[in-house]
């Protein structure tokens, strides 16, 4: 398959931004502010020179990653990427919890332009309408996410998709160098099942394709089987693949 797999970390970053980041030894903090899972994880620089060596990280610089993460009133929660065994490892000896594995998956948006789309089926509009953060908020998606939207700089949007003349679902996409990345993909339960899902992505293709964008990027969760099946349907490849650990001891403070 041709395509230009993105740099996911930093696609994700941009399109996808914490309220503030930090440096603490080989880690990057990020301060989620109840942004969700991706805004708020550790990640670390395999090739960082802060790291001691390729077979994993000082103990010490564990401990001062949670105590910072503490600082920011978040429980310590890090990002497992390809290259990160080590970390999982001494992780997994702390007690720190398993969760959320993820599939990333991508293809050039000239694939999903090869037919266009139904009229009136998703419009692409910024500032989100009400009924698109009533959809949203159906979905568990809330102001934290919301604002997570806000902060994204560059090209940016918001769907709406409609089905049946109603509505029916919203999404986010966000470009950044060159690729685009789908986000907050919700369909109301009543307008499932109808190929609503396959449009808006599709719909996302054709604004990445009108802003510059080459690729289109998506990521969900292993246990989300619509969500995979949805971009599996459409031809979209894995292209990276994570998992998140959190910490489950006493100490929590949230």
């Amino acid at each position: 398959m041709s395509r230009a797999d993105p740099d996911l970390a930093a696609l994700m970053d941009a399109t996808w931004p914490a309220a503030r980041y930090e440096k603490v030894g080989p880690f990057t903090l990020r301060e989620g502010r109840g942004g969700g899972s991706r805004v708020s994880a550790a990640t670390v620089d395999n090739t960082d020179p802060a790291r001691p060596d390729a077979g994993g990280i000082e103990p010490v610089q564990i401990d001062a990653a949670e105590a910072a993460m503490y600082n920011m009133d978040q429980t310590p929660l890090f990002m497992i990427r390809p290259g990160d065994a080590a970390l999982d490892a001494q992780l997994d000896a702390r007690g720190y919890e398993l969760f959320d594995p993820v599939i990333a998956y991508a293809c050039p948006v000239a694939q999903l332009t090869d037919i266009p789309l139904p009229r009136v089926t998703a419009f692409a509009i910024w500032e989100p309408l009400a009924i698109m953060r009533e959809i949203w908020a159906a979905g568990g998606i809330g102001p934290a996410r919301l604002a997570v939207m806000e902060r994204a700089e560059g090209p940016k949007t918001g769907l709406l998709g409609r089905w049946d003349e109603k509505p029916g679902g919203a999404a986010f996409v966000a470009v950044h160098d060159g690729a685009a990345m789908l986000h907050a993909l919700e369909i109301l339960p009543h307008q499932r099942n109808k190929g609503l899902g396959k449009w808006m992505v599709r719909g996302a293709a054709f604004w990445a394709a009108e802003n510059g964008a080459g690729t289109l990027a998506a990521v969900c969760t292993r246990a989300n089987a619509a969500a995979n099946a949805l971009y599996a349907s459409l031809g979209m490849a894995v292209v990276g693949q994570y998992h998140y650990r959190r910490d489950t001891t006493e100490k929590d403070s949230q």
